[in-house]
């Protein structure tokens, strides 16, 4: 049996993003995930549905190869914002590492990640809102993550920081 979608009214896309909202903060990702692709099927450029649909997939990271971090990283590379497409970039890293220490993968694996994440928190620092510390707050997140467990060596994080620092070859 094939159903064929139906298609939102464009005046009912602010209630669909509170809806959206709502059930990202139920922990309800896959809802919110529908929700959104309503919205992009109707306004395809619509930033905050895009923003919300990025979240709610990096909401269902589990650690494995089914995580879908290209989709998320392609709806933030989307952004019209550069501030949001270097601070949601740098979610999307730090969510990737996250879920894959929640399920015990060896900590210089994840080094990496949080490499990016940071550094995409450091760029998104440099032109953030006024009166936004949003990038900075994240920055230090893994900051305390990464000092507080033992099985990142702190040398390893420092080649890692060097190497993205280091200009193109």
């Amino acid at each position: 049996m094939e159903f064929t979608l139906k298609t939102i009214s464009k005046a009912g896309i602010p209630e669909a993003i509170s809806k959206a909202e709502l059930y990202r903060s139920l922990n309800e990702p896959e809802e919110a995930e529908s929700i959104c692709r309503d919205i992009l099927a109707v306004e395809p450029e619509h930033q905050l549905a895009l923003r919300l649909l990025g979240l709610a997939i990096t909401d269902q990271f589990c650690g494995d190869a089914s995580d879908r971090h290209r989709d998320a990283g392609e709806l933030f590379h989307s952004l019209a914002e550069p501030y949001e497409r270097l601070y949601y970039t740098g979610l999307l890293h730090e969510r990737r590492a996250k879920a894959q220490m929640r399920i015990g993968r060896p900590a210089h694996t994840l080094t990496p990640l949080f490499a990016e994440a940071m550094q995409s928190f450091a760029e998104a620092e440099m032109i953030h809102p006024p009166d936004n510390d949003d990038a900075i707050l994240r920055w230090n997140r893994c900051a305390r993550l990464l000092q507080s467990d033992p099985d990142f060596h702190e040398e390893k994080v420092s080649e890692i920081f060097d190497a993205i620092d280091s200009s193109p070859m």
